[in-house]
C-alpha cells in the first residue's frame, strides 16, 4: 500500500496527513467535518484557545458517534454502507453463477 503526504488545514492551521491515496477522500471529508465543527464552536461560545476548542468539537463528535452506534443498535438507521457492500458481493456471486451456469 502505498502512502502519500497531503496538507490540510484546520481552524486555519496547516497540517501534514499521510493516507492512502484509497483513504484520501474520506480522509478529506473527516478534515471538512472537523474544521466545520472547530469554527462553529469559535464562533458560537467563548472557549478560546486551540486546544480547548479542539477538545469541544471532539466531544460534539464523539457524542454525535455514540447516539449513531447506538441507533444502529437499536435498528433505528441503517448501516448505509454495509448494505451497499453486501449488495455488491451478493451481485458478485450472482454473476458468478450465471456465469457458470451460462443462463443468460
Amino acid at each position: 500500500m502505498t502512502t502519500k503526504q497531503i496538507e490540510v488545514s484546520i481552524l486555519g492551521q496547516p497540517y501534514r496527513l499521510a493516507c492512502s491515496p484509497e483513504t484520501e477522500a474520506a480522509l478529506l471529508e473527516a478534515v471538512a467535518r472537523v474544521d466545520a465543527e472547530m469554527s462553529k464552536i469559535r464562533s458560537g461560545s467563548n472557549v478560546r484557545g486551540q486546544d480547548r476548542i479542539a477538545v469541544m468539537a471532539a466531544l460534539s463528535l464523539a457524542s454525535e458517534l455514540l447516539k449513531l452506534q447506538a441507533s444502529v443498535r437499536h435498528g433505528e438507521s441503517f448501516p448505509a454502507e454495509e448494505i451497499r457492500r453486501t449488495m455488491h458481493s451478493m451481485n458478485e456471486q450472482l454473476g458468478a453463477v450465471i456465469q457458470q451456469y451460462g443462463v443468460q
